[in-house]
């Protein structure tokens, strides 16, 4: 597939020939790179409906795009640090927009204080911020009617950089985020909408004291559904 994950499509069983048509049973099994192992998720059996309007029909379990999360999680696709560029080979591109807003808004101790008070007592100097994120959970995704949700369990680190380029914890956010994508074929081609439904903070750690974290939450939330979703829908 890529780096950090390869597919076992191997035949799971002997192909079944009809008059109308041929099932072909495959594997679709995603495993770390290097690091074939069994996975956690047992396959469930799916048949596909009868149609006969075209001439090739392909379907995806949910146990493909488990086993896919759980490759990508266990290569530490999910873990990330961002300060003052972000790269675009992010697994998931809300992620890479968000940090994008935040690189576009020059994020800082500065901007932090001004939303938390206990940042502004604790950093009184304007320092850049670096931001680290990580799943902290296998990501899980289910397949709906139409479209596919994912949840997501993670936490993310806020530091300031210090001008001889060391770094000082300010405080770590438990993060949980529910996002739905659906699907639809549009000038023969396959396309998403993505659609973030929920998304919540909690204090995990802080160096900088108890400080309530709604109000970031809020904001946060706000820059997702107005910039960074409708962002990322364009692309």
């Amino acid at each position: 597939v890529d780096d950090l994950a390869e597919i076992d499509y191997s035949l799971s069983s002997l192909p079944a020939v009809f008059q109308p048509f041929i099932d072909l049973d495959l594997k679709g099994t995603v495993f770390p790179a290097g690091n074939y192992t069994g996975s956690p998720y047992v396959v469930a059996p799916f048949t596909i409906t009868d149609q006969r309007d075209s001439m090739l029909f392909l379907a995806f379990s949910e146990y493909f795009f488990q086993t896919s999360s759980f490759a990508y999680y266990t290569a530490g696709a999910f873990n990330m640090t961002i300060a003052e560029e972000v790269s675009q080979t992010h697994l998931f591109s809300l992620f890479y927009f968000f940090f994008q807003t935040c690189s576009y808004f020059n994020i800082s101790t500065e901007i932090f204080g001004s939303i938390i008070p206990e940042v502004a007592k604790y950093s009184v100097t304007p320092y850049p911020v670096m931001l680290k994120l990580m799943a902290t959970e296998i990501p899980v995704i289910s397949l709906e009617q139409d479209s596919f949700t994912v949840e997501i369990q993670g936490s993310m680190e806020v530091l300031a950089v210090l001008p001889d380029s060391t770094t000082q914890s300010l405080f770590t956010m438990n993060v949980a985020a529910n996002s739905s994508i659906s699907l639809n074929v549009f000038d023969q081609k396959l396309m998403g909408s993505l659609c973030l439904n929920r998304l919540q903070f909690s204090l995990a750690h802080s160096n900088v004291g108890f400080f309530e974290i709604s109000l970031l939450e809020n904001i946060l939330s706000y820059i997702l559904q107005t910039e960074v979703i409708p962002s990322a829908n364009g692309k």
